[in-house]
């Protein structure tokens, strides 16, 4: 079955409540909030009546879903991913100050679940001589199925909240990624890991970091699943090769380690998730990573086919930045982007998107490196050019800045902390990239993840300007232009950009007019940010806007009337 499904792989509840005694819980206001919330969904929602009737009130409030955890924890958030199915909520346990994340799903009685593992069977079967390919039909297609074999060998003997709840759990375990899928639909989520058997599920939250899940697999359940993750990315693994690298449909990166003879613990996996909603500048700006200066500042920088690096450790935002100021590249601009995993997300029309690919013989035959991309690339002809990251391939490293020297604007990351580490890191082993070539780069943007009050937040650290020295022809001078001070957790400008005055002499403006156009670009955007319009496709037609209309657009921007509504693209 093309699905990898194995729906029996469900990961075991892990929830430290000490009594099952839910008279306790009888009258939680948690529970009215959420029991209300179900019942106006299911009065207001258009239910597939053929199927299944909306459930009575007394079935919604008695056994959908289990409030025993709410004996002896509390909430502190809590947040619908499939309504009136599925929600998590961060708990607390009385006595402990540890944030847990818990995954709420309804509640199955003993017969629904034992009608539920026939159905198993049954769809199983009903599904295996199908070839169903990932795709906006597949759920649909399967949801058919679902419904009629339910229908078929369920629908007389139970309930119709019962066939919902069943209709639920086998979408969930056939189409999607079973016990972790509402943790994958949590956008506050940015990695899902679990570290062996019989260990909880941990997932990395935006603003409490690490916290374990009520979920944990046992050693089959484990196995199956690591071979579910593999056959959705559409790679393998098995006991012979054991480690694995992919891309999920949704374009989430995860790693996993099959087995228990390189992984003591078992089976393993790692999902980065792919943010499908890029952020814009707008974003940056509105969390502190960036000043409302500096992104006018790339902005004119980017326009007028400056390149630059964004460096950091890992978790720093280095991506997300390139990603973000990458929709400053004019509208009709052609872009390559060049990746190993698919992160990049652009607006742009004019865009040719290339992946590398690994060998898909054991012969070796068919790899698609990173290096014979970017050859490819400069022969596309692009004005821009991203690349992913720079590692540790010495020949990517050298055809990067020689695509700069010949003309192309290009952006890339790479791992290191500070603007010395960078440049170590491009002039010595085993990258090597002559000194000369290195200065064909203008720009580098140092990213840091760091702690506020607690929090752990994205900052810039410095952009820095690359220059030849003047004692040599083959050194470098960086001059820092904008820095950050930590303890006012401020990003204060600290010297003249030599990058700006390039582009002025470039363009013949005097030193008001680069004055004048750095303005309205700081002003528009601190415009967006004050009246909080940081949708993706507004953030994009307003900077393609402001490249065909700038002087009506900043009429608006003077009189306060502009609005999201009216980025609205012909």
């Amino acid at each position: 079955m093309s699905s990898g499904a194995e729906p029996d792989e469900v990961g075991e509840p892990i929830d430290g409540i000490a009594t099952d005694d839910r008279s306790l819980v009888a009258d939680h206001p948690i529970k009215g909030e959420i029991l209300r919330a179900v019942e106006e969904y299911f009065q207001e929602a258009e239910l597939d009546e053929s199927f299944a009737e909306r459930p009575d009130t007394e079935f919604v409030k008695s056994r959908f879903f289990d409030f025993s955890y709410l004996q002896n924890h509390e909430e502190i958030e809590r947040l619908w991913v499939d309504k009136p199915y599925a929600y998590v909520s961060i708990l607390r346990r009385d006595g402990e100050d540890k944030l847990r994340y818990r995954v709420h799903e309804p509640d199955l009685s003993e017969f629904e679940e034992y009608v539920r593992e026939d159905l198993v069977k049954i769809l199983r079967n009903s599904l295996m001589y199908q070839d169903l390919e990932d795709g906006d039909d597949r759920e649909a297609l399967f949801e058919e199925e679902v419904k009629d074999v339910i229908s078929d060998h369920a629908a007389a003997t139970i309930e119709e909240g019962s066939l919902l709840k069943l209709r639920y759990y086998l979408m969930r375990d056939f189409v999607h990624l079973g016990p972790i899928e509402p943790i994958m639909r949590d956008p506050n989520i940015e990695d899902v890991s679990c570290d062996g058997v019989g260990i909880p599920v941990y997932v990395y939250h935006t603003e409490h970091r690490d916290m374990p899940t009520n979920i944990a697999f046992e050693k089959q359940q484990l196995s199956s699943f690591a071979l579910r993750l593999a056959q959705r990315a559409g790679e393998q693994v098995s006991v012979s090769e054991p480690l694995m690298d992919g891309t999920l449909p949704d374009g989430s990166r995860v790693q996993l380690t099959f087995g228990s003879d390189v992984a003591t613990r078992g089976s393993n996996f790692t999902i980065r998730k792919f943010a499908t909603i890029p952020f814009t500048p707008v974003d940056l700006i509105q969390s502190g990573t960036f000043s409302t200066e500096q992104m006018a500042y790339f902005w004119l920088a980017i326009e007028n086919n400056r390149s630059l690096i964004f460096s950091g450790g890992t978790g720093s935002g280095k991506t997300t930045s390139m990603n973000a100021v990458s929709m400053f590249v004019p509208e009709d601009a052609k872009v390559v982007s060049i990746e190993d995993t698919r992160e990049i997300t652009l607006p742009h029309d004019n865009w040719i998107q290339s992946l590398t690919r690994e060998s898909i013989t054991s012969e070796g035959r068919g790899e698609v490196s990173m290096y014979e991309l970017l050859q490819a690339a400069l022969r596309q002809r692009p004005e821009y050019l991203l690349v992913g990251e720079i590692r540790t391939e010495q020949n990517v490293a050298f055809t990067f800045f020689q695509a700069i020297g010949t003309g192309h604007t290009a952006y890339t990351t790479i791992h290191a902390e500070s603007v010395e580490g960078v440049l170590n890191r491009l002039e010595n082993q085993p990258l090597n990239v002559p000194t000369q070539m290195v200065l064909e780069l203008d720009i580098i943007s140092i990213q840091k993840q760091t702690f506020m009050d607690g929090d752990r937040v994205r900052r810039n650290d410095g952009v820095t300007e690359i220059l030849p020295s003047g004692d040599a022809e083959d050194a470098i001078r960086a001059i820092d232009i904008f820095a950050r001070d930590a303890d006012e957790d401020i990003i204060q400008r600290v010297n003249n950009s030599q990058v700006l005055q390039d582009i002025a002499d470039d363009r013949g403006w005097s030193g008001r007019r680069l004055a004048e156009e750095l303005r309205k670009r700081r002003e528009f955007l601190q415009y967006l940010v004050d009246n909080d319009i940081s949708d993706y496709q507004d953030v994009t037609s307003a900077i393609h806007m402001f490249g065909n209309d700038q002087e009506t657009l900043l009429e608006q921007v003077d009189q306060g009337t502009l609005e999201s509504g009216d980025f609205q693209e012909e």
